[in-house]
């Protein structure tokens, strides 16, 4: 299970403060550190905000509104503040408790590379953080698996498209065999008549050839018949 760290930054008193906003500032993070205490996190993001406002350069109020943005699911919101905290502070205890968190947004959301690099800045300021490891070893675990899985998807979509590109190559190759294969049709020429149109040329002829005939036996019997003639 992730470590989340919810520890208040010891405040960072910037001399160009007046102690009267010093003491605003101070109000508003403990009314916060209060309402996240209770698990009221909107009146904590609003004592945070207030305190940002006296001091947009407070640490600890970009760190304790972070928190309070995460419980909330707000995570792009938090690393914002997250992000400008760690531009800002110095303190490497702090800057530890930072990172850490960053990372466990990145890990939340299964980044588990980004997960990695900010527990990596953590330990970096302060290697003896046993819960940042821990979330570390646990993050660089699941990087190996998701790397393995996307590398494994990966050549099961190459072998895929290479068995495509086979079944193609294959269809093309009989295609290419079934037209070798079938006899080609001899072309007609234009002055080449059908079978149907020779067969009805030639009952034409047969016909004429008939009628032809009909007349010649006509003609035939009646010069050949014999008028008689009166003597």
């Amino acid at each position: 299970m992730l470590q989340k760290k919810y520890i208040g930054m010891v405040l960072l008193l910037l001399v160009a403060v007046s102690a009267s906003a010093q003491k605003a500032e101070r109000d508003y993070i403990r009314k916060g550190n209060r309402f996240f205490k209770d698990s009221i996190y909107v009146d904590a993001e609003v004592n945070y905000r207030k305190a940002l406002e006296v001091n947009p350069k407070s640490t600890v109020s970009m760190f304790n509104l972070g928190n309070t943005l995460t419980q909330q699911n707000k995570l792009q919101e938090a690393m914002e503040q997250y992000v400008g905290a760690t531009k800002i502070e110095k303190d490497k205890s702090n800057l530890s408790q930072i990172y850490h968190n960053m990372g466990v947004i990145f890990h939340s959301q299964k980044d588990y590379a980004k997960a990695v690099e900010a527990y990596k800045e953590s330990l970096r300021n302060n290697p003896k953080d046993d819960e940042t490891r821990y979330n570390l070893a646990l993050a660089q675990k699941q990087l190996q698996d998701q790397q393995q899985n996307q590398n494994q998807d990966q050549d099961k979509q190459d072998r895929q498209k290479e068995q495509d590109k086979q079944q193609d190559r294959q269809k093309d190759q009989q295609q290419n065999q079934d037209q070798q294969q079938q006899p080609s049709q001899p072309e007609k020429k234009d002055n080449e008549m059908s079978k149907e149109n020779a067969e009805q040329l030639l009952n034409s002829v047969m016909q004429d050839e008939k009628d032809v005939q009909d007349k010649v036996k006509k003609q035939q019997v009646l010069q050949g018949g014999r008028l008689e003639k009166d003597w």
